[in-house]
């Protein structure tokens, strides 16, 4: 009789592990390497807000050479985060992603030029080097030249385009007269290396009316035929937006906990703090829930891009509420 006791518990004991380890995975692709820009998923992580939603999610940095779309398309995440444009680019192109929630309200991409390189206004980039980010960071840029009638093979009424690393070496060598930044990142870097904001004239691409939506999430369409997958989405969705909050409300112990996560040692806290900060004005104003006005601006200029633009139509089931109505409600 012990010993059929004994027996018994042991395979009620292992029934409880296994129920235990039956949280659904989830791989979350980023769209870059791991800083504050991120924060929300792992706030998400550290403070067991996806393992209280029943989810085991592993958090794939990413660098210079990952494309978030090539990733998911070829099957190594369940959601990425990436750009609209990109996206939308993506999927005109045939990879059919869809923007399942959008953290981010506001871009906070800029072009940062030098004043001494005779730059003062839009005006005066004709003839000028810009440096440009490209894995699928080039789109707003070329829209915005678009639409200021500037061609992109340069010449004295276009502007020279220099594929920037993603670093702000040509502004500090005079290689080019402006270069990409963001308002969290690279614009920091400029003034840690010497630079003074009384030496640069900076074009917020929000000032420009030309910003599109960033850092959203994406799934593959066909996935949200699958309802197991969909009620995945819906518990990771719930749990990061709880850590993206989380984050602008702590964003000085949100800094560190992406500080933990650091695997390349590269981070500073000074930097990462100064970086939540700036992020926290950018997904101040979301529950997640992507807005159809930003949607349609994004698009908008996209579709601006006269000759050349990014996408050439109008896109169709880029993005969809169903995850974050059942998600935030």
């Amino acid at each position: 009789m012990k010993t059929m006791m004994k027996t018994m518990s042991a395979a009620a004991l292992g029934l409880a592990a296994s129920m235990a380890q039956a949280a659904d995975d989830v791989t979350l692709q980023l769209k870059w390497v791991t800083q504050a820009q991120f924060a929300g998923y792992y706030v998400a992580l550290d403070k067991g807000f996806y393992e209280e939603e029943d989810l085991n999610v592993t958090i794939k940095p990413g660098g210079p050479d990952i494309a978030p779309a090539q990733v998911i398309a070829g099957g190594g995440a369940d959601v990425v985060l990436d750009w609209m444009p990109s996206a939308l680019a993506s999927r005109e192109k045939g990879l059919p992603l869809v923007n399942i929630a959008q953290p981010y309200k506001s871009s906070g991409m800029m072009l940062t030029c030098r004043k001494d390189a005779g730059v003062a206004s839009p005006d005066d980039f004709a003839g000028k080097t810009l440096g440009v980010w490209f894995f699928g960071n080039e789109y707003p840029f070329l829209s915005w030249m678009s639409k200021l009638g500037l061609s992109t093979d340069g010449g004295e009424d276009g502007v020279t385009v220099l594929k920037q690393g993603f670093n702000v070496d040509p502004l500090l060598q005079g290689q080019a007269a402006c270069v990409s930044t963001m308002t969290y990142n690279e614009y920091w870097q400029v003034i840690d290396a010497g630079l003074t904001p009384d030496d640069l004239v900076v074009f917020k691409y929000e000032d420009q009316g030309v910003a599109t939506l960033e850092d959203g999430m994406y799934v593959l369409e066909e996935n949200l035929e699958d309802p197991a997958f969909v009620d995945k989405m819906v518990r990771f969705v719930r749990a990061s937006m709880k850590g993206w909050k989380w984050a602008e409300e702590n964003p000085e112990d949100a800094a560190m906990i992406v500080l933990d996560n650091d695997a390349s040692g590269a981070q500073t806290e000074e930097h990462q703090i100064r970086m939540m900060t700036e992020v926290a004005k950018l997904t101040a104003g979301s529950n997640g829930a992507l807005d159809p006005a930003d949607y349609q601006r994004t698009v908008d200029s996209l579709l601006s891009g006269g000759s050349d633009p990014v996408i050439t139509k109008q896109p169709e089931g880029a993005w969809t509420h169903a995850i974050t109505d059942k998600a935030l409600n």
